[in-house]
């Protein structure tokens, strides 16, 4: 077995956005259409943090507009990060994922 294989499932938190009928959805991706999962909770809720300064700026600099700038729909979901790759949550849904 190689070492960058996990051996078993692991823990770790995802960024979400409830999505109408889908319910809640990851939504922070490396960019390769696989979700990033957050060693901790606070790591995941700093992501969200910075995401809130980078939208009050841009109401600030007259880029985005008040309401968008201080609506925050994200969340942290704890997910288990399973040997195959796949997150799931605590409801049984399944995503396809990658550590960040």
């Amino acid at each position: 077995m190689s070492a960058n294989v996990p051996s078993g499932p692991r823990k770790g938190y995802c960024i979400c956005v409830d999505f109408f009928f889908q319910g809640a959805q990851p939504v922070v991706s490396g960019g390769d259409d696989k979700y990033i999962v957050f060693e901790t909770e606070a790591e995941a809720q700093r992501e969200i943090a910075d995401n809130m300064i980078t939208r009050l700026q841009e109401f600030l600099d007259g880029e985005r507009d008040y309401a968008d700038a201080i609506t925050v729909d994200e969340f942290v979901v704890p997910v288990t990060v399973n040997p195959d790759g796949t997150l799931s949550d605590e409801n049984g849904n399944t995503f396809r994922g990658q550590v960040n």
